[in-house]
């Protein structure tokens, strides 16, 4: 067994290239452990608390802010081209979700053959409220989730527990917390006697898998309300609707929790990422990959505003909380603003991200839900 451990970024640290360096020796690790015979696969895990709270968004900001846009652009990339080799790994990936899974945590874990979570578990994309949209693949992973759940959770930045995780399909098992350590050992003595394919691997881990069960209050079992709801063309329409529920029946906590987001979030955001998840459900996973850096790229060079840079500030650097929005309403961003952002970035140092060419393994589709 080989086990790589992410850990959480290094805040009083904050090195772009340190970021950079951090995900090439991912990238080196799991590439050597693809080709090496005797791995027959790789544990991806936390090491504290949290999977993994996401990437250092402040560390690229300053590095953007002291130099130049393609600072942040570098790390980026980087970052997708790791979640993308996850994606297409030839051997199979054992994510161990235990704890906060956010942001670029779920490029991490998503991709993986088998999502294993726990009652620690939790997880968010909320990247529109600080400006950003939620990427490192989710404009394809949300976009498969049942109805327009994935719409909900991109749009509201909603947190889920492990037992809705399983239920909705991002994550493939729930293993208690405590039973981690033997089911890693259990995995590692078995490893060590025989190859294990990937029938194997999920014979051990279902010893250890317990039945979810999600509580009544979950968004998930008004799954009928948020289809009825994030269906809509425009955010706009969404919001709309949502508070028309909410008129009501104002005993859906969910309703007011999606509603109070939303109004808080970038506009522009969450009109970007609604475009982005409409276009990705439609598109294999390298596409939706190319999209989503094309529209990051956009945003850390300001193209049409600065609000990834004043979100950041707001949320995490002040942490005043009081972002201002540049269009400061949803009715202010236009469309032809929105499709901007999925337009080529006009510069000469810019480059769309290149993927290899690699053949997404049967046991991955198989799998997985998403």
């Amino acid at each position: 067994m080989l086990t790589y451990e992410n850990r959480q970024p290094e805040f009083e640290n904050p090195q772009c290239d340190n970021r950079c360096r951090r995900i090439c020796e991912i990238l080196h690790k799991l590439k050597a452990y693809e080709e090496d015979s005797t791995a027959k696969f790789v544990i991806l895990k936390g090491n504290g608390k949290a999977f993994c709270a996401g990437g250092d968004v402040t560390a690229a900001i300053n590095m953007i802010i002291s130099g130049h846009w393609s600072f942040g652009g570098r790390f980026y990339r980087r970052q997708y081209a790791l979640d993308y080799l996850l994606a297409t790994y030839k051997k199979p990936l054992v994510a161990l979700i235990n704890g906060i899974v956010m942001g670029g945590g779920a490029g991490i874990s998503m991709h993986a053959t088998f999502r294993l979570v726990t009652e620690k578990t939790v997880f968010a994309m909320p990247e529109a409220a600080i400006g950003l949209i939620p990427d490192v693949g989710a404009s394809h992973f949300l976009s498969r989730l049942p109805g327009f759940f994935g719409e909900y959770l991109g749009l509201t930045g909603a947190r889920l527990d492990g037992n809705e995780m399983v239920t909705c399909g991002l994550a493939t098992h729930f293993v208690h917390s405590k039973d981690l350590a033997s089911l890693e050992h259990a995995l590692d003595v078995e490893g060590s006697s025989k190859a294990l394919d990937v029938p194997a691997i999920s014979n051990i881990i279902n010893k250890f898998g317990q039945k979810v069960s999600i509580k009544k209050d979950s968004p998930y079992n008004r799954l009928e309300i948020i289809n009825d709801c994030f269906c809509r063309e425009t955010v706009e329409e969404i919001v709309s609707k949502l508070e028309g529920y909410l008129a009501t029946n104002n005993s859906e906590k969910w309703i007011t929790g999606a509603i109070k987001f939303m109004k808080a979030a970038s506009p522009t955001s969450l009109k970007v990422f609604l475009k982005s998840i409409r276009k990705g459900r439609k598109q294999i996973l390298p596409r939706c990959l190319v999209q989503e850096y094309n529209v990051l790229c956009h945003m850390l060079r300001r193209t049409f505003h600065d609000d990834v840079f004043e979100g950041s500030r707001a949320m995490l650097i002040d942490k005043d909380k009081r972002p201002k929005w540049k269009p400061s309403k949803l009715e202010l961003v236009s469309e032809e603003m929105v499709d901007g952002f999925f337009d080529k970035v006009d510069d000469e140092e810019w480059e769309p991200l290149q993927l290899p060419h690699r053949s997404i393994a049967a046991y991955t589709t198989q799998n997985s839900k998403l």
